[in-house]
């Protein structure tokens, strides 16, 4: 195995404490985010040699940031130090009935403004097999969607496999971009692997897939494949929510002849969902590097998915004696 590369906005998370609303007390938990650095921290924690690309302001929050993921093992030399602020946001977790809500803070960030002829490709891209980035970074404005498609087309002119994970969010788009579409096919059609399923691959597109879930979703990546002859692998899951501490969760890898089904598991006690589709990406990335086959790769994804569910915070921060024991359904006290 070579060496990864993310590249992406690394946030501060502040959530109350335990349950409760947002500024229902004076205190808030603090955690360091974003969906490419959960990706890098799960990935370093699995004993992957992954560097991350990025800008955090040069204060104390930047420097903290950088510390935590120099900690897990990822590789920081590539985070710039510049800019006047951090991107931040808020998590209310949810209750029963009550759905976790998210605020974002995220405007004028370092990162955010970091304009994209500054980042020295050349550099950044010496001895890395794969890039890894989401749908979250061109969703932050004009200039980081600059960033992000210059990041993929470097990659791809020195023949680098790229990774793409759509996370979609609506309500940064929103906010510059009603139609981002160009912006998001571009990025997708150099990559080989996709994480996503028929809803980004309809927004994508421009079309609609109907039918049951297995079908539609077949559909969907067919179109995918057709559409994008670089893509090769596309990576999702499946959640059925019943109250805010039980979800259902299952996996899903298709090819372009093949496919591989986990069931479903029972997510109860749920401690933290965000950042299950990160961990989820890690699984998949961990598990094809070690060069298992897509069943396997589907069932490592979900077990650090379901892993991560138990952990307050954004990243997985588990190790592969963890998804081990997950795997092999022994929940006694391990002594």
């Amino acid at each position: 195995m070579g060496r990864l590369l993310c590249f992406g906005e690394i946030m501060l998370r502040l959530s109350p404490p335990g349950r409760e609303l947002l500024m229902q007390t004076p205190r808030l938990d603090v955690w360091v985010a974003g969906a490419e650095a959960n990706v890098a921290t799960q990935l370093a924690r699995l004993g992957h040699d992954v560097a991350f690309a990025s800008v955090v302001p040069d204060n104390d929050l930047g420097r903290a940031a950088i510390t935590t993921l120099r900690g897990h093992g990822v590789d920081t030399r590539h985070i710039a130090l510049q800019g006047d602020r951090m991107g931040l946001y808020f998590v209310t977790p949810g209750a029963g009935m009550r759905a976790t809500e998210v605020i974002y803070d995220r405007a004028h960030s370092a990162f955010a403004q970091a304009p994209a002829e500054g980042w020295d490709w050349d550099a950044l891209l010496t001895g890395i097999d794969r890039l890894h980035l989401s749908g979250i970074t061109p969703a932050l404005g004009p200039v980081p969607a600059a960033s992000a498609l210059a990041a993929v087309r470097a990659a791809s002119d020195r023949g680098i496999a790229i990774s793409f994970d759509g996370n979609w969010r609506g309500k940064l788009w929103e906010q510059w971009d009603l139609d981002p579409r160009s912006i998001l096919t571009e990025l997708v059609a150099h990559a080989d692997l996709m994480f996503g399923n028929h809803r980004d691959i309809a927004l994508l597109l421009g079309r609609d897939f109907s039918g049951e879930a297995e079908v539609r979703h077949r559909a969907a990546c067919e179109a995918a494949f057709e559409a994008f002859p670089r893509l090769r692998t596309i990576a999702s899951t499946a959640r059925t929510v019943e109250h805010v501490d039980l979800n259902r969760l299952s996996a899903r890898i298709d090819t372009r002849d093949s496919h591989a089904q986990t069931g479903e598991v029972v997510l109860a006690g749920i401690v933290d969902r965000i950042g299950g589709g990160d961990a989820f990406a890690a699984g998949v990335l961990h598990a094809l590097r070690n060069g298992q086959d897509i069943a396997g790769a589907a069932t490592t994804g979900l077990a650090l998915a379901a892993l991560k569910h138990s952990l307050p915070g954004d990243a997985g921060l588990f190790r592969q004696a963890d998804v081990n024991a997950y795997l092999a359904g022994g929940l006694d006290v391990r002594r």
